[in-house]
């Protein structure tokens, strides 16, 4: 009998597309494609929750969020039986507001920016105050703190060094850390010269960049999340929202590989870690498809409507600073060495 119709049915969505599909594009070059990866962190945290009895049936389930943890929370919470509410900014764009809607979840869109902090910050104030309203009857992931949202990358992890070997080079966006901090502890469990490389964007505050207008979304902070743990990088790239959408579309058209920008902008920089280093396997994360992005990053007019026509050149290599307060347009490359953030920017304040 064949082997592929001995496989069991999956139990339900959360199951089938909690893990990507790692494909390789080149020599040394393979991209784990997710359907959206945070379903894998809220299918664990909500897991753990029951296992706990933290959450409980009868309570509502609470998030911030402008992305697919938003997603990946109202399809773990649609299979469970939860209500959901999300407070969420007008950077959400419509097609995963009516995905949201139509799986159930209640969406809150703030309009105001706080003067510290930005969306995050009036997002989590008016999530505060929502919860002052319930009481004990919700229950509050809190992706950006929890330890379980790292915790679920082990999966992913032992994904990777069933097929390669732990002994590789990860490279992944950084917004909430989970994903790359995670993956990268499970990792060097067993093999501890492992490397992590993460991609963020100008205007970031996680490590080091003054706070501003981000183009690029689904990476970077304006806070500094509890579960990036800077001591895990030993570089850190900074790409730039026209870059990322050229490199974005490049990984489509050369290697039919659908994704995301934080994908694209993870890409550019994998590929070239890959080339200068050809005894490495470079894992890419791909952290969603690209289905979100066909009328923007997909579109020509819209690239030009924006400004990120004629800037998207696709780069060879970055320029490396040193430090990353200098860091500029289109795409800088900081050695972080394993140092904390109060140590990386204590040297900075030194040169």
């Amino acid at each position: 009998m064949d082997v592929v119709s001995k496989r069991l049915p999956f139990s339900g969505y959360s199951d089938a597309y909690a893990l990507p599909s790692i494909i390789r594009c080149e020599t040394n070059l393979y991209l784990a494609q997710f359907a959206f990866m945070k379903l894998l962190p809220a299918k664990h945290i909500i897991e753990q929750a029951l296992a706990r009895g933290t959450l409980m049936h009868g309570m509502k389930v609470l998030e911030t969020s402008s992305g697919t943890f938003a997603l990946g929370l109202a399809v773990v919470c649609r299979e469970r039986g939860f209500e959901l509410e999300i407070f969420t900014d007008p950077v959400m764009d419509k097609g995963l507001e009516n995905r949201l809607n139509s799986l159930g979840a209640e969406v809150f869109i703030i309009t105001e920016k706080a003067k510290q902090g930005g969306y995050q910050r009036s997002r989590l104030d008016a999530l505060h105050a929502r919860m002052r309203q319930l009481g004990h009857s919700c229950f509050w992931p809190r992706q950006y703190e929890t330890p379980d949202n790292p915790a679920a990358y082990k999966l992913f992890a032992d994904q990777i060094s069933g097929m390669l070997d732990a002994d590789v080079t990860l490279v992944g966006s950084v917004g909430s850390g989970g994903s790359t901090c995670g993956t990268m502890e499970r990792l060097r469990q067993k093999a501890p010269g492992a490397r992590l490389i993460g991609v963020d964007t100008f205007n970031s505050v996680i490590f080091g960049q003054q706070d501003g207008e981000r183009k690029l979304r689904g990476l970077g902070n304006s806070l500094v999340p509890k579960n990036v743990k800077h001591e895990l990088y030993d570089e850190v790239h900074f790409v730039s929202a026209p870059l990322a959408f050229a490199a974005t579309r490049t990984l489509h058209e050369r290697h039919a590989v659908f994704a995301g920008p934080t994908s694209g902008a993870s890409y550019i920089v994998g590929r070239w870690r890959a080339r200068q280093y050809p005894g490495e396997n470079v894992v890419v994360i791909c952290p969603d498809e690209g289905h979100r992005y066909v009328e923007a990053v997909y579109d020509h007019e819209w690239l030009k409507q924006n400004g990120c026509l004629n800037e998207g050149v696709l780069l060879d290599a970055p320029a490396t600073e040193n430090h990353p307060w200098t860091a500029l347009p289109p795409w800088n490359r900081y050695l972080w060495k394993r140092k904390s953030r109060e140590a990386v920017l204590t040297l900075l304040e030194e040169v």
